[in-house]
């Protein structure tokens, strides 16, 4: 289900689904693999995405519908969209295929810019059932549902739905705009794909350099060498007292008989990497193979 902040509904802001975000990031690369992630290199293009006024509604629709599912590489399914009035932007029928049933909002039938959008989270709804692939809480659920689909292509037109302005204000999905773009940052740096000239949506390459910044602070927290002055010496802090002081770190300590280990999460898979706390050393993360330069 797509979520549809329409006029007039608060637009919430920032980073408060973080945590599960991450969690999403992990499932995703536990469940398909580092090549499997990387499988999914190229997103679903904007000319691909395109449903203009010119389209006929229900060719356009599966035309777009077909693209999302080549995107997120199920060929074998077929999607049947349907327009009625709803609250939602869109839901989609899961059941065991090859055929699923996704219903719209009526209002794309004229608004058609942002269809891609909502057919993006229900299309990703159908990869994770295939991939059973879920977290238990619904709320949690969709976040993992977004999250998937930035991290794998196609959840960037959700970020370019979003538009907060005199004349519009819309937010389609559960991540805040920020979240996507972090999301999309750091699905960036996988691929060395950029995404920032695909946006049409002023507010959506905001919100996408405010998500960047905060994923390039990931790259930044001890033990990781690259953090700065003042991380290294709470961290220097907390590994003489054995323990994580204050929210917000992300390392832990434990000791054990060969002495002092610190866990951290990899930057890339979330993968929480665990290792000896002896100073500089390169670490190989066994999920996702990134090698991470840390100074423990």
């Amino acid at each position: 289900m797509t979520e549809n902040s329409g006029p007039g509904s608060p637009i919430e802001h920032g980073f408060p689904h973080l945590e599960t975000v991450r969690a999403s990031i992990a499932a995703l690369f536990r469940r398909l693999s580092a090549d499997g992630v990387r499988a999914y290199a190229g997103s679903l293009a904007p000319a691909d995405a395109a449903f203009t006024a010119e389209d006929d509604l229900h060719l356009g629709a599966q035309r777009v519908a077909s693209a999302v599912v080549r995107a997120l590489r199920l060929p074998d399914a077929r999607m049947v969209v349907s327009f009625r009035p709803m609250e939602e932007a869109a839901t989609v029928e899961l059941a065991a295929g090859p055929e699923y049933f996704i219903e719209v909002n009526d209002r794309f039938r004229v608004h058609r810019r942002d269809l891609a959008a909502a057919l993006a989270h229900e299309v990703t709804h159908v990869l994770l059932h295939r991939l059973d692939l879920s977290f238990p809480a619904t709320a949690k659920n969709e976040i993992l549902t977004d999250t998937a689909a930035a991290h794998l292509g196609v959840g960037w037109l959700l970020l370019d739905a979003y538009r907060e302005d005199a004349l519009t204000h819309q937010k389609l999905g559960y991540l805040t705009p920020e979240e996507f773009g972090y999301v999309l940052a750091r699905r960036a740096r996988l691929t060395g794909e950029d995404l920032s000239a695909w946006f049409t949506s002023p507010q959506a390459y905001e919100a996408y350099a405010r998500g960047r910044a905060m994923a390039e602070r990931d790259l930044r927290r001890p033990p990781l060498a690259a953090a700065g002055p003042v991380a290294r010496l709470r961290y220097a802090k907390d590994r003489r007292a054995g323990a994580a002081s204050g929210r917000g770190a992300a390392y832990r300590f434990e000791r054990l008989d060969d002495g002092l280990r610190v866990s951290f999460p990899c930057p890339v898979c979330e993968q929480r990497l665990r290792v000896p706390v002896r100073g500089r050393l390169r670490v190989r993360c066994g999920l996702c193979r990134t090698v991470l330069d840390c100074d423990t």
